[in-house]
């Protein structure tokens, strides 16, 4: 009898929503593959709920990739993987810190080296800058990116930020007033078993060169033009704020939080307030450069990396 081919998931949860999402991906491999799941584990564990102040607090380490510590991994860095999900979450437009401690890790080195990975998101909407940091991480990790999952929250864009900030900082995920439950819709988790038959077969095949086209054909990525306006204008003044921030101390730091309140209001005052004026500067853009926003549309959605 052959052996089954093997999947190692490493992920990072806090509210177990990325778990979830995993499970419906993977239910349908029970008896065709054998999964190993590597939770990581901040050494100094994180907290859910966030209190708002130490929520942005963690900003600036995070999008300048400078994240806290993680315990050992449990799995056997030299062990063997057919394949390897890399599950997680943006924070701040960059991968979780857990996920970017992990990726920096010579024991990455040792698992995701002429590895096949797909990465597996489940988020708000805002994901394509944390994308392109992760596919830069498994490039120099010599990594072999096959495909590209990414369910998000479809509510409008100030909609899921106020649900998302809620659960986020106060545990609540249910629907409140005119707003839905936050997070990625439940029809969207449980739908996710639709990709484990494209896996199975490239495992099958031990052949990964078309699956993401498969992912792809079953919606494995969706994508609104204007939020990528939006995201990429976010950049900059993240990084702007991380540097600002970080130069009065490291995380908790009480010289910083002064700082640390500033860029909390503005950032909460800008995100309404450009909102209307993204949607018109995305609808200019389609209207005047229909090319290059379709190209960055299809690149978004693949699992290629620019260079530069």
């Amino acid at each position: 009898m052959s052996q089954l081919p093997k999947i190692l998931v490493v992920y990072f949860t806090q509210t177990g929503q990325l778990k979830r999402i995993i499970d419906n991906v993977l239910a349908p491999l029970q008896g065709k593959a054998a999964v190993v799941y590597e939770q990581l584990e901040p050494e100094s564990p994180f907290p859910f709920p966030w209190p708002k102040q130490q929520f942005f607090d963690a900003m600036p380490e995070t999008v300048l990739a400078r994240p806290r510590a993680i315990k050992p991994l449990k799995v056997n860095p030299d062990e063997h993987f057919d394949l390897v999900i890399m599950a997680y979450q943006p924070w701040f437009l960059s991968p979780s810190q857990p996920v970017a401690a992990f990726l920096q890790s010579p024991e990455a080195a040792r698992l995701l080296k002429g590895r096949p990975v797909v990465t597996l998101l489940g988020c708000r909407n805002m994901w394509i800058n944390a994308q392109e940091k992760v596919k830069r991480y498994l490039h120099q990790l010599g990594a072999n990116l096959v495909g590209h999952i990414a369910l998000a929250d479809t509510h409008h864009n100030l909609v899921s930020l106020i649900t998302i900030l809620r659960w986020s900082t106060k545990g609540k995920k249910d629907a409140f007033f005119i707003f839905p439950p936050a997070g990625v819709q439940e029809k969207d988790i449980v739908g996710a078993a639709r990709f484990a038959a494209p896996i199975a077969e490239a495992l099958e095949k031990k052949a990964f060169s078309g699956l993401h086209g498969q992912l792809l054909a079953l919606r494995s990525v969706e994508m609104k033009p204007g939020l990528i306006v939006l995201e990429m204008r976010g950049v900059k003044p993240f990084r702007f704020f991380a540097n600002f921030i970080s130069a009065k101390g490291g995380p908790g730091d009480a010289a910083r939080q002064g700082r640390v309140t500033l860029y909390r209001v503005i950032l909460l005052l800008a995100i309404p307030f450009l909102s209307p004026f993204t949607t018109v500067a995305s609808w200019l853009k389609l209207l005047l450069l229909r090319k290059q926003l379709n190209e960055d549309v299809a690149y978004y959605k693949g699992i290629s990396l620019r260079e530069g």
